[in-house]
């Protein structure tokens, strides 16, 4: 049984002390001391995050029937070319919705008609604020990319079913892709539901 917060005071821990050990450009580090349940003290060391949008494109293949957009990018920490859902974070006051229809246009070209919003992850609670709203857009119209400066990605269809394979023979590991991977597989199956809606359409940014 899942259990609510009014359960949780004896799991609680308490910021005695807070030291930023880095400032850097998004990534805000802190060492904090708490206290423990028990009176014991303990040292976390952990990231202020912005916060990310992660996008499910749905694109109607009249040919070979539904397919998901995907990305392949390198992902310097783990030196490795990833496969990815289109991601990005927020920027300072954005909302999550235009991040995504900016993120989705910006990474793969495509605008969507229909977006739906479908929860949101935690990816790295052990030493990361973050959390990574979900989001499915359907609808799609293929235009012009515009990739951050230094952004390199390659971007390709695939199956569901072709999707899960990969995850299932570690092809996919990144955990945000993983989470997509779960949600796609139940909507498809019609046991997890999302409401759909028609937003205005974000006006891409000048190029400088």
């Amino acid at each position: 049984m899942v259990t609510g917060p009014e359960s949780d005071q004896n799991l609680l821990e308490v910021q005695l002390r807070s030291e930023e050990i880095l400032k850097g450009h998004f990534l805000h580090a802190f060492r904090d001391t708490v206290q423990l349940p028990d009176g014991a003290s303990a040292v976390r060391e952990y990231i202020i995050h912005p916060g990310a949008v992660m996008i499910i494109p749905l694109l109607d293949d009249p040919i070979e029937g539904l397919k998901v957009i995907l990305e392949r990018q390198f992902r310097y920490p783990v030196k490795r070319v990833m496969i990815e859902f289109p991601a990005g974070k927020l920027d300072s006051g954005e909302d999550s919705l235009t991040c995504a229809q900016r993120e989705l246009r910006e990474e793969t070209g495509y605008t969507a008609t229909e977006w739906a919003y479908a929860g949101v992850q935690h990816p790295v609670i052990s030493y990361s604020t973050e959390f990574i709203d979900i989001w499915f857009a359907r609808g799609l119209r293929l235009g012009h990319r515009q990739l951050d400066d230094g952004e390199f990605l390659d971007v390709f269809t695939s199956t569901p079913e072709e999707l899960l394979r990969s995850c299932l023979d570690g092809h996919i590991t990144d955990a945000k892709t993983l989470a997509g991977a779960l949600w796609l597989q139940n909507v498809l199956a019609g046991t997890w539901n999302l409401t759909w809606q028609t937003p205005q359409p974000v006006t891409p940014k000048l190029a400088c």
